[in-house]
């Protein structure tokens, strides 16, 4: 019966409203009527008695809100006066609001585009059926190790393999540069995917050495070379000079099982040697065959056993090719990332902590902000105590304007990083480069945004509820605007020395990437990339090879040398030192070794089939010895260059380097004519590794990279480049570029650190000032009247500034030294990704302390005008 009588009064509270409104008003004037009767019947007079029984009885509206609380359904009504109060209170601060959804938005936003490429390259699954259950081999290996891999190994349904190819397409048109997968042929069949349009190549079109010269498009190269024509299917294009037929066009969100990578096509790894003469089908030794193997698990097999099994059949290929096959260990993992998959997720959720401290701090930020809003409403929420209203609803309509800052934070913030992740999904950073970041936001971002909005307004909006809890409305009218200020560290104090921390954490860390940033720019790395031009000739797909090949490349390094003002030009092997990370290592021996197995290497240095005159094209010292020379060819000794670490490992010193041996894996002696300076190879960040350079005419090149160094204006360079090889062959193709535009991509990972922590950074100082000025805000607003004094007793302005701001300062300072020591300490972790990072530089010192000075000086400025801008008359007048 309670129930139906609940859900009775509802009813007639929302369909007979008016009716209930007019009942109720009646009772309440019905139970004034009363009281007022009696005290007529006592003696006193009528209107007298009306007077006693309002005041006996009480405020009629408080009494009204309680009766409409117990006959329910007043939760919309109630909501709905407290949003309209809310917004009324919002719109007399713009400042306030302005200030709280900006900060609010900054966080979080940050949140939302780092989560957004976390989710992307980490959390979200490759576009395959049943992407968990595809496991990748994270290792180089080469393509009789793979078969062999394929077909011993009892652990995976299917085992697929790939490696990247660049090549030209020629539609009928011009010939385009293009990026494809070069793969086993059972690759999509191992995938699980169907074609948007025609077929894939399978396992059964592969019947030996180029016996399958077909091509399947991705849809993204259909739609925007191709125009989604349907008639492509069963066309043939030049690929490599070589016919190629179009079979297929792959699934519209397929792009390939490299996160990063975007290939345009794909084509059956069988016809590799037709794109870049490189037999890899054979050659037990080149590790570069294959750059990754994906498969699934049998059923019941585990990620162990599969691992373990995986190591078996590498034990079986090391003992039976001792010479080819060194030993290694293998692991699986889901592809997407390959072996950056530990860097990246390591710098990613480094970002994603720095991203949720943001957070933190813009909550404790708004936390000061709402305290000192609300200490400064401190009569108004007295006044409306004192008038009947219920703590409970003060509280209610505190925390909907904490709601609305909030749910306007969240929104300017979401579309943000929508903006900037739809961005960031099409950006580029290499057009010659097939890199580019898929972080399409999805569901997951929008969520997440949500949620971080929602959890913030919580977070902050509670910050003054202990205030209007504890009010006392008549100690607040009888004080005015002051208040006890205690001298103790309050909750309030620790968050916001902690933000000032992470601020000073990431001011130091965004300082020590950007002059590791500015280091690398101006560095030498046994190289010099400055006035130098890149020209990659593909001369394979030109139709070169063998001995047409070398006497083509001696022909360009001539016609290089020939253009006035170039200065010096030679060749490098596929590409040179930092270029896309294209080094490839050898194993080589002590001269006096006769078991030549990988284990007994002396050294596993980098190796470059270099021509005469590339050392003094790229600016490369030669410390003893000679040159290599045109009589270094095929009929002469065979000699090399090594760099000072190789002849340390071989010799113990560079000294007496000169007119000793080596040996190769194969055996072959090797005469050591000089010794070049160290340099970096890989990665600007590595230690310093060993390296060799060997004759190309006693090594011949697969891929051909010139350097041509000129002081002449590049734009002039690269024209008369370009004229001459319209001269020699009108059909080569060829890509020039400076080689420090090459090195973007080596550079790459620094730059990005250097430009998120720098926003990071930028974040942090500005939630810094909104953090020290709520504080300095706060105090000054609760001492009005102490300061007020002060004055009037005589004190002076330095004196004042020190009572009200003088927490603020010192927590200013705390939290400066606390997050110094701690970005000196984090910035250590850069040293892996920022070319020399190192907190010990001055500059990065002095800049990190003198920007958090002019943090502190900004913040302050402005309550530190309104404490001086006191009048000591006025402000006890008023109170």
């Amino acid at each position: 019966m309670k129930i139906a009588a609940w859900f009775g009064s509802v009813g007639a509270k929302f369909f007979r409203h008016s009716e209930v409104a007019d009942e109720m008003a009646e009772e309440l004037r019905s139970h004034i009527e009363h009281r007022a009767d009696d005290l007529e019947r006592s003696g006193v007079a009528r209107a007298e008695a009306d007077r006693q029984a309002r005041i006996e009885f009480g405020g009629v509206e408080k009494f009204r809100e309680e009766s409409y609380e117990e006959l329910g359904g007043n939760t919309m009504e109630t909501l709905m006066q407290d949003l309209r109060i809310s917004l009324r209170m919002l719109k007399k601060s713009p400042g306030f609001v302005v200030a709280a959804v900006l900060t609010l938005a900054m966080a979080i936003g940050a949140n939302a585009v780092v989560f957004g490429v976390l989710n992307a390259l980490v959390l979200r699954p490759l576009p395959v059926p049943d992407a968990k259950g595809l496991w990748a081999i994270e290792q180089f290996e080469s393509y009789p190790n793979y078969i062999d891999m394929s077909d011993r190994n009892h652990s995976f349904r299917s085992l697929a393999a790939w490696k990247m190819v660049f090549t030209a397409m020629d539609t009928g048109n011009d010939p385009e540069g293009v990026t494809g997968y070069a793969a086993s042929g059972n690759y999509f069949d191992a995938l699980g995917l169907q074609p948007s349009l025609g077929r894939f190549f399978h396992s059964t079109d592969e019947r030996g050495p180029n016996s399958a010269p077909y091509v399947v498009l991705t849809w993204a190269y259909w739609q925007s070379r191709f125009h989604k024509d349907p008639g492509v299917v069963g066309r043939t294009v030049q690929v490599g000079r070589q016919p190629f037929t179009i079979i297929g066009v792959g699934p519209r969100e397929f792009g390939g099982t490299l996160l990063f990578g975007s290939p345009q096509f794909f084509m059956p790894i069988v016809n590799q040697e037709q794109i870049d003469g490189m037999d890899l089908l054979h050659a037990r030794d080149n590790v570069q065959g294959i750059f990754e193997m994906v498969g699934r698990l049998k059923p019941g097999v585990s990620v162990a056993q599969g691992a373990a099994d995986l190591k078996n059949v590498a034990a079986y290929l090391e003992k039976t090719y001792p010479k080819e096959v060194p030993h290694r260990d293998y692991s699986l993992a889901h592809p997407g990332l390959y072996v950056f998959s530990g860097p990246a997720k390591a710098f990613l959720a480094g970002l994603m902590l720095l991203a949720g401290l943001i957070l933190l701090a813009a909550c404790a930020n708004l936390g000061s902000l709402f305290a000192a809003r609300a200490a400064d409403r401190g009569r108004e929420v007295a006044l409306r105590l004192a008038l009947g209203s219920s703590r409970m609803r003060i509280m209610r309509q505190l925390l909907m304007e904490a709601a609305l800052v909030s749910f306007a934070g969240g929104v300017a913030g979401l579309a943000t990083s929508v903006v900037l992740l739809q961005r960031l999904s099409v950006w580029k950073p290499f057009p010659s480069a097939p890199i580019q970041i898929p972080v399409t936001p999805d569901a997951k971002v929008y969520v997440i945004a949500v949620a971080l909005a929602l959890v913030s307004g919580l977070l902050f909006g509670l910050v003054p509820v202990r205030q209007v809890m504890r009010a006392n409305p008549y100690e607040v009218v009888k004080a005015g605007s002051t208040g006890r200020t205690g001298r103790g560290i309050t909750v309030r104090d620790g968050l916001l020395a902690l933000q000032i921390a992470i601020c000073g954490v990431l001011v130091t860390a965004s300082l020590v990437a950007a002059r590791g940033l500015v280091r690398s720019l101006h560095s030498h790395f046994g190289f010099e990339p400055r006035n130098a031009m890149i020209v990659d000739v593909d001369l394979t797909s030109a139709g070169y090879k063998g001995d047409r090949a070398l006497a083509m490349e001696k022909r360009l390094v001539e016609a290089m040398q020939a253009i006035p003002g170039v200065q010096a030009a030679g060749l490098a092997t596929s590409y040179p030192p930092l270029i896309y990370a294209a080094a490839s290592s050898t194993h080589v021996f002590h001269d006096e070794a006769r078991d030549l197995r990988t284990d007994n290497a002396a050294a596993v240095p980098y190796r470059y089939n270099v021509s005469p005159g590339y050392i003094g094209a790229a600016e490369t010292a030669l410390l003893a010895g000679r040159d290599l020379s045109w009589h270094d060819d095929a009929n002469a000794p065979r000699v090399a260059l090594v760099n000072e670490q190789l002849a340390r490992k071989l010799f113990g010193a560079e000294a007496g380097a000169v007119g000793r041996s080596l040996r190769l894996q194969d055996g072959t002696r090797v005469l050591i004519v000089g010794v070049v300076e160290d340099g970096k190879y890989f990665s600007v960040t590595e230690d310093q590794e060993a390296a060799m350079f060997l004759p190309f005419l006693q090594s011949p090149l697969r891929s051909t990279s010139l350097v041509v160094r000129s002081n002449h204006d590049p734009r002039e360079v690269i024209r008369a480049i370009r004229g001459q090889l319209r001269q020699i062959d009108p059909g080569l193709p060829a890509d020039v570029d400076s080689w420090n535009n090459y090195l973007g991509v080596s550079l790459f990972p620094g730059r990005v650190a250097a430009v998120a922590l720098g926003v990071m950074g930028w974040m942090g100082a500005m939630l810094s000032i909104t953090g020290i000025f709520g504080m300095a805000a706060y105090s000054v607003s609760r001492r009005l009247r102490e300061l007020g004094i002060r004055m009037a007793l005589g004190a002076q302005k330095r004196e004042v500034l020190e009572a009200a701001l003088g927490r603020a300062v010192k927590l200013l300072a705390i939290g400066s030294a606390a997050g110094l020591t701690l970005g000196l300490l984090a910035s250590r972790l850069l040293a892996s990704i920022v070319y020399q990072a190192t907190p010990r530089d001055p500059l990065v010192l002095g800049g990190a302390v003198l920007i958090m000075a002019l943090l502190g000086l900004v913040a302050t400025w402005i309550p530190a005008q309104r404490a001086l801008s006191i009048d000591p008359l006025v402000l006890l007048r008023d109170e």
